[in-house]
């Protein structure tokens, strides 16, 4: 089964896209006059579509090393990255640094001072991605 890539970073392929579905490349405003009229304005968006990669309970987990290089390539947001889908769908990406770019919520609460086996550790990962035009 082929990987999910953030950049370099390989992820597991079963995360799941969670507002996948819930975009669309419209973006509109709209105001009311002193009149009373309704003005709207609407465009297409050509980015900024947000990508949030979930894990769950008991599928796509990332050890702590892999938590440590999202927030590494997180903490430089000014670098967009690709991402690539299994299926071949890519997007230039950044990290939304504004919403909380990376979250990871330990499977099951371990502490060691062993830095290897600190980097075994697994977690359900949350990262939030959202894609510019490059």
């Amino acid at each position: 089964m082929e990987q999910i890539t953030l950049g370099t970073l390989a992820l597991p392929p079963d995360m799941r896209w969670s507002d996948e579905h819930s975009w669309l490349p419209v973006g509109a405003s709209a105001k009311v006059t002193l009149t009373g009229a309704k003005i709207v304005q609407i465009g297409n968006l050509q980015a900024g579509r947000p990508i949030t990669l979930e894990g769950g309970l008991d599928f796509a987990w990332i050890s702590y090393a892999e938590v440590e290089a999202l927030r590494t390539m997180a903490s430089d947001p000014e670098t967009y990255r690709n991402l690539v889908f299994p299926d071949g769908r890519t997007f230039t990406v950044r990290f939304r640094v504004e919403d909380t770019a990376v979250e990871a919520e330990p499977v099951e609460h371990r502490v060691s001072a062993n830095t290897t086996t600190r980097n075994k550790l697994q977690y359900i990962p949350t990262i939030r991605l959202e894609t510019v035009n490059a």
